[in-house]
């Protein structure tokens, strides 16, 4: 299936504990149908002091599921993708507006 959710796309939260934020998507895993957001779904990290580095606790951004983001379109609302030709090429557009999301 054509992914509908790409890096570096703006997304909203659906479902969770950050429902309603906002974020881009900084990588995305097809096969487990997951994407990291910047910022978001924020877990904390206990990191072993070594002699190159310092210990501590380090938050970090974990994978949320595809189903729980939805594109944002240029009118910031949470919109679904949608794909159609135009002039032999295939393109996502939002739903919503119509617009074509990647030219």
């Amino acid at each position: 299936m054509a992914a509908k959710l790409k890096k570096g796309d703006k997304v909203v939260i659906l479902a969770g504990k950050d429902k309603g934020k906002t974020g881009e998507i900084l990588s995305v895993d097809p096969k487990a149908g997951k994407a990291v957001v910047d910022g978001l779904n924020i877990a904390i990290r206990h990191q072993r002091q070594s002699q190159t580095t310092q210990g501590g606790r380090t938050p970090k951004a974990m994978p949320i599921d595809l189903s729980n983001l939805a594109f944002v379109d240029k009118n910031g609302k949470a919109t679904r993708v949608g794909f159609r030709m135009e002039e032999g090429k295939k393109v996502r557009f939002a739903k919503t507006t119509g617009d074509v999301i990647d030219a």
